[in-house]
């Protein structure tokens, strides 16, 4: 997939980003076929990418054999559960791209997302945001941690200049740049702006730093990194019962999958944590299935699903931005030629 603007993060600048898609079919019905995509992003995936593709081949060979492919034999390859698990789900729902029937899929409702801005000079963040405020958003979220602190609170008090809290809502990503020491105080200072929430401010691994970082800040913390390589549903409790963040994000892509995001799910909210799912970087078919199981859940809050629009390839589909919400449009045809004819 090739990025249409590089994007920043606090781990480097991406232009590109892989993608794998597996293809289901019964050989009595060939022209069913039910498509999942397998997505990496290099430093955040917790799948072994150096052997991920011989990973997929043995997967389809077990596949072909008609043999069984048990939870184990995909544990650390949470991409290509995420995959098969949608790829079997299209197949068996008739092979359309309707995973999962509902009042969006026929295009009654729109689901409503933030506006995404990534990292870069003032100009261009500001540039970026004007953008998105012009197109409709009231949320945002912006990715912070890569330029000078001073910058960044540059940027937050231009957009406070001009819209107040109660009109624009500022969410938060710093993908784990800040040091436990410093992130206290990065955070008492982020909180004159009046943020929502900030997304992993220290990198995941620091169980107790974060679970203080959580206790102290004036801004609700949410937990996305800390999330991924956790299969175990105990390690799952006893991560959330420990940190006791505000909210969690949910990336099927990065989790293994969409009942991986489930019981997730269930355990927040057994200890009254809140969630939002977003996309990890993937196509239209990612995205779409994504998308489609967000819409059957019972959430109101705005979601992460608008990266849709970040790739000059991305694969022609029914999803459709319009305002604030994404759309699925089933007037509007996917145009599958060249993953197909591939």
């Amino acid at each position: 997939m090739k990025f249409l603007v590089p994007a920043g993060t606090s781990r480097g600048v991406l232009t590109t980003k892989d993608s794998w898609f597996i293809l289901l079919s019964d050989p009595d019905f060939p022209d069913v076929v039910g498509i999942g995509e397998c997505s990496l992003i290099p430093g955040l995936s917790h799948d072994n990418i150096d052997q991920f593709e011989s990973k997929l081949k043995e997967v389809c060979r077990l596949l072909n054999n008609d043999e069984e492919i048990d939870d184990q034999f995909l544990q650390n390859y949470p991409a290509i559960q995420f995959g098969l698990e949608t790829a079997m789900l299209d197949l068996t729902t008739g092979g359309k791209r309707v995973l999962f029937a509902s009042d969006f899929t026929s295009g009654k409702i729109g689901i409503p997302i933030n506006g995404l801005i990534w990292m870069g000079d003032k100009r261009s963040m500001m540039e970026q945001i004007t953008v998105k405020i012009d197109s409709g958003f009231n949320i945002l979220k912006l990715k912070v941690g890569a330029l000078d602190f001073q910058d960044e609170l540059s940027v937050l008090a231009s957009i406070r200049s001009r819209y107040n809290e109660s009109d624009l809502e500022i969410r938060l990503d710093a993908n784990g740049a800040w040091i436990s020491g410093e992130a206290i105080d990065k955070l008492n200072r982020l909180s004159e702006y009046k943020i929502h929430s900030v997304e992993q401010p220290i990198l995941a691994g620091s169980i107790d730093e974060m679970a203080e970082v959580c206790r102290f800040s004036p801004i609700d913390i949410a937990l996305d990194e800390e999330l991924i390589g956790i299969s175990v549903t105990e390690k799952k409790r006893s991560l959330l019962s420990t940190i006791n963040p505000a909210y969690i994000i949910l990336k099927p892509t990065l989790l293994g999958g969409i009942s991986a995001a489930e019981e997730w799910i269930k355990i927040a909210e057994t200890h009254k944590i809140a969630w939002w799912l977003t996309s990890a970087l993937e196509s239209n078919i990612g995205l779409n299935a994504i998308s489609q199981w967000t819409a059957t859940l019972d959430t109101s809050m705005p979601q992460g699903l608008g990266t849709g629009r970040l790739f000059s390839n991305n694969i022609p589909s029914p999803l459709k931005i319009v305002g604030s919400k994404i759309y699925y449009l089933p007037d509007q045809q996917w145009d599958l030629n060249n993953l197909l004819n591939n």
